[in-house]
């Protein structure tokens, strides 16, 4: 780190590997943040690294590997196809690097465990950014639930339709041995959602998964029920087939807080369901995902409204909670009153925030290694319920940190 003078916090200087979709919404959060530096990046796409330098002027690099050997950046932010965490983490942790990953954090148990391992080894933090659990309406729930003035909480529910399994997809997000599929992509966010509001403790899972197009192998919808070790219940239903939008019930506002646009109805799926040649989709992918010289990185424009994750509602024995535009609608016994939400800082602001009070200042990251193998744990309950039929008893969940 580089510690400024007199009494200014230290810099924090972070690598970036790999540099597609999920690095093209998180750089600007990165740059965003008044004491983290970005130093360096790896990726095999010779023109994203390009665009990359042209943006910082920073070090790239070809291979994951290579980068965290040479960088003297402290921490990796790791967002390769989910089959390559492991691997990418491990050469990250091992060179001492502190590491912020991308969801969900591997595809076994034992690769967590790795992880986890590794971290504590080698004395560095590890923060897994399922950053939609970040994301101010979602704390602020938490924390109302937390507080107890609506009493005990009774159960919850996120239910979100969206176009997912239509929108432009690499070879690896249509197999769910490498990570593909609504339950590891999506299920991750929603799990991680129901699981901070309710504490972290899931009991069990009983699930359900569809798989409606056999052009599009991999899991397109999950039903979840999970039961938390207190029996509070909780419903995770995603449905990424391009029909109906659950935008239709939140305000018209979607996932980033941007105004969804639903003018052309079906648009992913009838696009994608035209493409005779699957290279034409290969191509779309790169071209929509790979990262792109940006200039003035650090100011995006602001987005109109608070992100929704789907619906998400909280029922408490005094009150439900749901989200509005701006903020919070409380439903309890004698009147329905909404709780404005500053505007300003997302999801991905917070990840950075909570890797940076981990490094610096010693913060336990509420979203540490233990919390991202219990998610995970529990997206490997979904696909073992929905093929077994039968209810999965979890064993490695971890409470939700204050």
């Amino acid at each position: 780190m580089v510690w400024n003078a007199g009494c200014e916090p230290p810099v924090l200087g972070i690598a970036v590997a790999g540099l597609g979709s999920a690095a093209r919404i998180m750089i600007p959060a990165l740059a965003r943040h008044s004491h983290v530096q970005i130093a360096a990046a790896a990726d095999i796409d010779a023109k994203a690294l390009e665009n990359f330098r042209q943006d910082f002027q920073a070090k790239t690099y070809s291979s994951v590997e290579e980068m965290c050997r040479h960088t003297t950046a402290d921490a990796v932010y790791i967002a390769t196809p989910t089959q390559l965490h492991t691997e990418h983490a491990l050469a990250a942790l091992e060179a001492g690097k502190h590491v912020v990953l991308e969801k969900p954090m591997a595809l076994s148990i034992e690769d967590a465990d790795a992880m986890i391992e590794a971290a504590d080894r080698n004395r560095v933090q590890m923060v897994v950014g399922h950053s939609h659990s970040f994301e101010t309406p979602i704390r602020k729930i938490s924390e109302i639930v937390r507080s107890g003035d609506l009493g005990r909480l009774q159960m919850i529910h996120n239910w979100y339709y969206t176009d997912w399994i239509y929108r432009p997809r690499n070879r690896e997000e249509l197999d769910t041995s490498l990570g593909g599929g609504v339950v590891f992509r999506q299920g991750s966010h929603q799990f991680d959602i129901i699981r901070m509001i309710g504490g972290g403790m899931v009991r069990s899972v009983r699930a359900m998964t569809g798989v409606w197009d056999d052009t599009r192998p991999t899991q397109g919808s999950h039903v979840v029920y999970m039961e938390f070790e207190n029996g509070t219940p909780a419903t995770a239903v995603f449905n990424g087939y391009d029909r109906f939008h659950t935008a239709e019930l939140t305000f018209g506002v979607g996932e980033q807080g941007q105004v969804a646009d639903h003018s052309d109805y079906g648009r992913s799926r009838k696009r994608t369901q035209s493409m005779t040649d699957p290279e034409e989709e290969r191509v779309l992918k790169r071209s929509s995902a790979r990262y792109a010289a940006t200039g003035p990185v650090r100011a995006p424009a602001p987005l109109p409204h608070q992100p929704f994750y789907g619906l998400t509602i909280a029922s408490c024995d005094k009150g439900d909670i749901r989200q509005s535009a701006d903020g919070l609608f409380i439903y309890g016994d004698e009147e329905k009153r909404e709780v404005a939400l500053p505007a300003g800082q997302t999801g991905r602001d917070a990840v950075v925030a909570e890797l940076y009070a981990a490094v610096v200042e010693g913060v336990p990251p509420a979203h540490g290694g233990p919390w991202g193998k219990a998610n995970l744990e529990v997206c490997l309950a979904v696909l073992q319920s929905a093929r077994e039929r039968r209810e999965v008893l979890l064993h490695h969940q971890t409470p939700a940190l204050a």
